[in-house]
């Protein structure tokens, strides 16, 4: 008996080397979740600034929840290969540390579909951290976004899935 499993495969690309559009008609709808996260550095500066009540741009981290919501519903346009699908909950979450002038920004989000929301999740996750630097970027222009990475899924003929240091 062999142990070996059968090499993986890119699922946008067909047997003849062309990008094409995955097709998801014959799968059914099952409940899938996905979690991404990613990390924006700044200096002591910009991160006193963050949430200050006079900052020019308005409260930051609300816009850059708004603003990652926003993002996974329209993940379609933006990736050109995604489904557009239904999302039942699309969630920003950030942990800030002042010690080391950063924030974690978590996106979760979910559907009921065919297909999974892992690049919903990883677009809102980008977007709200780059919200977070186009709204502080006055007072750091060195603003660092990182590691922007999925951390767990689940649904669908892969079953679930978690970052191994997740």
């Amino acid at each position: 008996m062999s142990n070996t499993s059968p090499s993986p495969a890119l699922s946008h690309i067909d047997e003849t080397g062309k990008a094409r559009m995955v097709d998801v008609g014959d799968k059914a709808n099952t409940q899938r979740t996905a979690i991404a996260q990613g990390g924006v550095r700044m200096s002591a500066a910009a991160f006193r600034l963050l949430s200050a009540a006079n900052n020019a741009k308005g409260e930051v981290l609300g816009t850059a929840r708004i603003a990652g919501i926003m993002a996974a519903k329209r993940c379609a346009e933006l990736i050109p290969l995604c489904h557009s699908l239904p999302l039942s909950f699309a969630g920003i979450d950030f942990i800030t540390d002042e010690a080391a002038c950063s924030i974690t920004v978590r996106a979760t989000c979910r559907s009921d579909y065919k297909t999974g929301v892992e690049m919903e999740a990883m677009t809102a996750c980008s977007i709200a951290a780059l919200t977070i630097y186009d709204m502080c970027k006055a007072a750091d222009k060195g603003i660092v976004l990182e590691q922007v990475r999925l951390l767990y899924k689940s649904g669908g003929k892969s079953g679930e899935w978690r970052a191994p240091d997740a």
